[in-house]
């Protein structure tokens, strides 16, 4: 796969906050710092791949304040610096179990690039690396690493979910398909994620263990 260096990676992010001021760039840093960890214990993924793809898993957001369009966004914007590979994660990391309708927040884009992502997801073979992005973007909240759980209420609660019951059924199973993908690296390593990424119980439950 053809990868883009930090450097430039990182000079996107900032150029991506300065339009678009906001939590995602770190949330960004740390779902690549938490991919790295991760891959470091697998033999058939590369930790600096599994680094770059969590700092552009997010990249859309540069293109200014959206919902659920910055994956397209950040397909589009991969793909025209020559990265076309790298761009599904863009697209990919929102949809662990490739269902458009469980996502919980707005389709802020056109009926035709809605149309596109259904159907790359159709035609997507997830590997690894989808999956490895997808669960460290499930733990990663704000600048720390929480329970799976926490993450998933905190998104619920910052979405409303209650506003958007018809959601329901998409929505658990795509929860369901998270905690999925978190048991299958655990069986990867042999051991659990939380082992490897610090401060994961004190960050869940607000307090400092001894």
């Amino acid at each position: 796969m053809k990868l883009p260096n930090v450097k430039n990676v990182k000079n996107w992010l900032n150029e991506g906050f300065k339009r678009n001021p906001g939590p995602w760039v770190k949330h960004s840093e740390v779902v690549a710092n938490a991919a790295k960890i991760i891959a470091k214990e697998i033999d058939s993924l590369n930790s600096h791949t599994a680094y770059i793809m969590g700092l552009v898993h997010d990249i859309g957001r540069i293109a200014g304040l959206t919902q659920d369009r910055h994956t397209i966004d950040g397909y589009n914007f991969l793909k025209a610096k020559g990265y076309e590979e790298l761009a599904r994660i863009c697209i990919t990391h929102c949809f662990p179990n490739k269902d458009i309708n469980s996502n919980i927040g707005e389709w802020d884009c056109s009926k035709k690039e809605l149309y596109f992502i259904e159907t790359y997801l159709v035609n997507c073979k997830y590997n690894d690396y989808d999956r490895l992005i997808q669960l460290c973007d499930c733990i990663s909240m704000g600048d720390k690493y929480v329970l799976i759980e926490k993450r998933l209420i905190d998104v619920a609660l910052r979405y409303n979910l209650k506003s958007k019951i018809p959601l329901g059924v998409p929505l658990l199973l795509k929860w369901q398909k998270y905690l999925e993908i978190k048991n299958y690296f655990e069986n990867l390593i042999d051991n659990s994620i939380y082992n490897l990424l610090p401060n994961v119980v004190e960050n869940t439950l607000g307090i400092k263990l001894k």
